[in-house]
């Protein structure tokens, strides 16, 4: 990442956590408005590598780097709506629409020793796990965290 893309995003965290934004053109207008030459597809790209995601009609930053690896997943709960075994080492956890890829993050952030990854679409997360064991200690955590 080059110096103007992380100047460019630093402004995006800024205005989210200034304001209520609704639209992507309207980021991209204030931004523009500070003197950035944006495009939608470049802020569609830099929200999406922000972990940012749509709720309630407006963009919301994802916790913290510190709240997650403490495991404060409390803003994220909002967004899990259920979780199902698939096998021995996968388990599919349901978010509501455009949530997925925001929680994925902040579980692979979270570095839980018995995840091995995540795979996110755009309501769905597939977590894989080593072992039956490693799946049944990530089912424990998850209903802890997301009351599920």
């Amino acid at each position: 990442m080059d110096a103007d893309q992380l100047e460019r995003r630093q402004a995006v965290v800024r205005i989210l956590r200034s304001g209520v934004v609704h639209r992507q053109e309207d980021l991209v207008r204030l931004l523009r408005a500070e003197g950035y030459d944006v495009t939608q597809s470049s802020i569609s790209r830099d929200l999406r590598d922000l972990g940012v995601l749509k709720a309630s009609g407006r963009y919301v930053l994802p916790p913290d780097e510190v709240t997650r690896t403490q495991g404060d997943f409390a803003m994220l709960a909002q967004f899990v709506r259920g979780m199902k075994r698939a096998g021995p080492s996968l388990t599919v956890l349901r978010t509501t629409i455009g949530a997925a890829q925001s929680v994925a993050v902040a579980i692979d952030r979270a570095e839980w020793p018995e995840v091995s990854g995540t795979l996110s679409g755009d309501d769905t997360i597939f977590i894989a796990t080593a072992s039956r064991r490693a799946q049944d200690q990530l089912s424990e955590r998850l209903r802890a965290l997301f009351g599920i």
